[in-house]
């Protein structure tokens, strides 16, 4: 089912790059006195229905954040599960995505994931490299502050390496580094289930972000709640430091 854009959202002002904090599907299934994993089932539903509409209303970028570098506190066995779940999403998914026209990418360390769930990444990769129709990336394994200090470590090592001069060092230099590199900063962040705080999410790319915080826990997130976050960033005044004309 295809969406169209509602009529009192201008095609002309929507943002370009959304990222999504997805917050709240354990409380989501302790509230329905569902196990936790119930919540992060109906939340992968939710997410494949917000891709879907992002790339009929024109959106070109969607940046998610699925897992992060402080989401193995967590117990062994919802750690376990959403390994387990991110890995049959990929396999049922990837022939979908790819009539879509959807190009999927992953930032993070993705290193210390199951070998079984790397090998589906590299393959959604590559199957869908040369998609155009939106980018989605999702972000596994990932801290803002980590990807920062590699950052650091592998300019001081070109340094070391006498490959660049200390005062080469630029904000362009450390986009280059980035796990992002080449991808558009998100116009609009949201974050669901009432929490006001980027949780070590992308923080370089974030700069000049417009935040979107909703009460609505992330399995109940659907195009009505995103079609409000919309109207509320097209109501936005961004002026990037400038002053308004």
């Amino acid at each position: 089912m295809q969406y169209k854009l509602p009529i009192d959202l201008d095609s002309q002002n929507l943002p370009k790059h959304v990222a999504v904090i997805m917050d709240g599907n354990g409380r989501w299934a302790t509230k329905k006195g569902l196990p936790r994993l119930a919540g992060h089932r109906q939340g992968a539903k939710v997410l494949k229905e917000l891709l879907r509409c992002c790339k009929d209303w024109g959106i070109e970028a969607l940046t998610v954040y699925a897992f992060s570098t402080e989401n193995w506190r967590r117990p062994i066995q919802e750690v376990d599960f959403l390994m387990l779940l991110f890995e049959r999403l990929l396999q049922r998914e990837l022939a979908q995505i790819q009539k879509e026209g959807v190009r999927i990418s992953f930032i993070g360390d993705l290193s210390v994931l199951p070998q079984s769930l790397q090998r589906e990444i590299e393959r959604a990769i590559a199957h869908t490299i040369n998609n155009t129709a939106i980018h989605f990336t999702v972000a596994v394994n990932y801290g803002s502050r980590k990807e920062i200090a590699q950052v650091c470590r592998q300019i001081a090592l070109q340094i070391q390496q006498q490959k660049i001069e200390i005062e080469e060092i630029s904000e362009d230099l450390i986009e280059k580094y980035l796990y992002t590199t080449g991808t558009s900063h998100p116009d609009l962040l949201i974050r669901t289930s009432g929490e006001m705080r980027l949780s070590n999410f992308l923080l370089w790319q974030m700069a000049y972000t417009e935040m979107y915080f909703t009460d609505i826990l992330w399995p109940d997130f659907d195009r009505t709640a995103f079609h409000h976050a919309l109207l509320a960033y097209q109501n936005r005044d961004r002026r990037f430091g400038q002053i308004a004309s």
